[in-house]
């Protein structure tokens, strides 16, 4: 069995949420964080020790004395005697905890060509089962501006310096590990998709149980098939006191660009701006600066991330640079 999902493999895993009914009370759960209480605390951060950094040099030696290719590695390649249970440990906060975890100390200042890749990628086979970005198969995103033009709708905005707004990936879990920071800007914005439900519950109840009947996603040409154009997605599913949410601002709000979509309702516009409005209260989000060897860990269960514009350094060597990782959890991960 392969190590890792096709694209289509982890979509349907991850959209394979269990739904009972709208939940039409407030979900109180660890999930639904507010900045303002979250940030304080603090404990959502977990800093290496030296041990753990002599314990991932000794992993990655292993790893790279296997001599096999990246997609063929297993997680007994990439040995981790100590940081095992604690790994478990981010997996039980990312699936039923806050659904966010920083990790910081990776020593990627001092390894050299493809060491930072390598671990990621065997970090996140401890962690569940990585999958591919996009229908292409690539596994290890590469966060950078590449140059592409950010107003057209059909780049990724991860290529650009641009901002982007909130959304969810499909994969129950999305990591970054940052290589480069940008000379300003460029943060990375999370805000609790419960927390952000349970004030538009507050807010406007009448519009919620919208949240649970199918919006379009925007395929934006990405089927390579050029069949599918655009899909059906509920963005809210309710089962055993847990609330799931796909949201994705961009690309549920331009399918109308198809001629065979109908136009937003006045109900459904003024459900999106409204539940944008209340994620971008700055109560509720937190903005976090990544810098270079800090992994951070979001569920796309419970956590809409965005990111802010960016300026980038003049020198090549000194970009703005994240790799990227979609993991599934399955059953065999929570064992």
């Amino acid at each position: 069995m392969s190590e890792y999902l096709s694209y289509r493999e982890q979509a349907l895993h991850y959209f394979n949420r269990p739904h009972e009914h709208p939940a039409l009370t407030r979900v109180d759960a660890v999930s639904a964080w507010r900045s303002s209480e979250t940030v304080a605390e603090g404990d959502w951060r977990f800093e290496l020790s030296g041990r753990h950094i002599e314990e991932l040099d000794e992993a990655l030696a292993h790893a790279k004395a296997a001599g096999k290719p990246m997609a063929e590695m297993t997680a007994a390649d990439f040995p981790l005697p100590t940081l095992t249970a604690e790994v478990s440990g981010w997996r039980r906060e990312l699936m039923s905890g806050r659904g966010f975890k920083v990790i910081t100390g990776v020593p990627v200042d001092r390894w050299e060509g493809e060491d930072s890749e390598i671990f990621f990628w065997c970090l996140g086979l401890h962690l569940g089962r990585p999958g591919a970005q996009n229908v292409y198969g690539d596994l290890l995103g590469h966060v950078t501006d590449t140059g592409d033009d950010a107003t057209d709708p059909f780049v990724r905005k991860y290529r650009t310096a641009d901002d982007i707004a909130y959304h969810c990936d499909a994969a129950d879990v999305v990591g970054l590990l940052c290589l480069n920071k940008a000379e300003s800007g460029g943060l990375s914005r999370i805000v609790s998709s419960v927390a952000v439900y349970n004030e538009l519950l507050a807010r406007a109840p009448e519009l919620v149980e919208r949240l649970y009947e199918p919006f379009l996603l925007d395929i934006r040409n990405e089927d390579e098939s050029g069949e599918i154009r655009y899909v059906p997605i509920p963005p809210c599913r309710f089962a055993d006191g847990t609330l799931r949410t796909f949201y994705h601002s961009d690309y549920f709000r331009s399918v109308v660009r198809h001629d065979d979509v109908p136009a937003f309702t006045d109900e459904e516009r003024t459900l999106l701006d409204t539940y944008e409005e209340i994620a971008r209260d700055p109560d509720l989000f937190i903005d976090m600066d990544l810098s270079p060897g800090d992994i951070q860990l979001l569920s796309n269960h419970f956590v809409l991330h965005a990111r802010t514009r960016y300026k980038d350094h003049e020198d090549p060597r000194r970009k703005r640079h994240l790799l990227r990782l979609w993991l599934s959890v399955t059953d065999r991960d929570l064992l």
